[in-house]
């Protein structure tokens, strides 16, 4: 059985990297890399880091609007699906190339696995959550995460489409984590336990620049070096805005890091303040406090087991947020115990196509 994996974007390749290593030996397993993270440390580190074999195409889409991007990445990806003949394309969450991906393969009647569906924060100003409805809808199978969003799957009437699996991300991140215990990233001058690891990208987040000052002057309000991995994005929205990350040296702004650099610099860290998804859930595994600057979050998990608070306004208070008590300790498993990516192959098996 032939199974096409199509990614584009940093999550992705993390996802991708222990589904490849369960497919190694029990289907003939491609890659699609559509170039949606073109960024060095965005993409090309993430398979080297990772062990993920080279992808068999990578279509150099780059950056773009929505339209323009999703466009080039349809017309790309339907070339790949005719030479490629796949039983299976494996889409991976919840961005514009999971979409293409996934309308790509339905109008070439290639049946579709979306791999972390049924995820929901029910804000539809999100491309991510336009990006991850549409796709569920159009899948012929759905591989849910977690017990919510199998929960959410149902409600919506695909009951019968979808298996819980668990969380991929889980499987690499205890693998990496793991690997890089007790070796702290060395960061000059900040001791490990003194810092907080922080990321803006969403563009509700990037795109008004008073809610981008206000965000980054929130910052520079908590106690303790506050390390800022900017995405070029970020970098080019706040320069044209004139605003300074640094904030006159009290923000150390850095590069985005290789995956087990991430998760170094995260498990030494006094806390997380981020709007990635990804990195909510990554902080909870690794049992570091986030503070999460968005109104919702798809990982509701973390927020109820007290890991998790949600800042969507007021960032002048990000300093007293941040330095809330500690959590409850928990040996909570929502997201599975590291076995979420063979669980999916199974789950490809079984469902053959006839």
């Amino acid at each position: 059985m032939r199974v096409l994996s199509i990614v584009g974007a940093r999550p992705q390749f993390v996802k991708l990297a222990p589904v490849a290593a369960a497919a190694e030996g029990r289907v003939e397993h491609l890659i699609a890399h559509t170039g949606q993270h073109y960024d060095v440390n965005m993409s090309d580190a993430f398979f080297a880091d990772l062990g993920i074999p080279a992808p068999d195409v990578n279509l150099g889409v780059g950056s773009g609007s929505h339209g323009a991007q999703t466009a080039a990445m349809l017309e790309g990806l339907e070339k790949v699906l005719v030479e490629t003949r796949p039983d299976w394309v494996l889409v991976y969450g919840d961005t514009n190339s999971t979409l293409a991906g996934t309308l790509a393969a339905i109008k070439l009647h290639v049946p579709v696995a979306h791999l972390e569906a049924g995820l929901r924060s029910f804000n539809r100003r999100m491309p991510e959550e336009q990006n991850r409805v549409l796709t569920d809808h159009a899948a012929d199978l759905l591989l849910a995460p977690t017990d919510t969003a199998l929960e959410h799957l149902s409600r919506e009437g695909l009951a019968e489409r979808t298996v819980l699996v668990g969380d991929v991300m889980t499987d690499v991140l205890l693998r990496v984590r793991d690997a890089v215990a007790g070796h702290p990233l060395p960061v000059p001058g900040i001791p490990p336990g003194s810092y907080h690891v922080a990321t803006v990208h969403r563009p509700d987040n990037t795109d008004d620049p008073d809610r981008l000052r206000a965000i980054v002057e929130g910052l520079s309000r908590v106690d303790g070096r506050v390390l800022l991995l900017a995405h070029p994005r970020l970098r080019g929205l706040a320069e044209r805005h004139g605003i300074d990350l640094g904030v006159d040296g009290s923000v150390t702004v850095s590069d985005p890091l290789g995956y087990p650099q991430l998760v170094n610099l995260v498990a030494n860290s006094r806390s997380v303040i981020t709007d990635s998804g990804g990195l909510q859930k990554e902080a909870f595994l690794l049992r570091v406090p986030c503070t999460t600057l968005r109104p919702e979050t798809e990982w509701v998990e973390t927020v109820d087991l007290g890991w998790n608070v949600l800042v969507d306004d007021g960032f002048d208070r990000l300093g007293t947020v941040v330095h809330r008590p500690p959590p409850a300790p928990t040996d909570a498993t929502p997201y599975g115990t590291g076995k979420a990516a063979e669980a999916a192959i199974d789950a490809l098996l079984s469902r053959r196509p006839a």
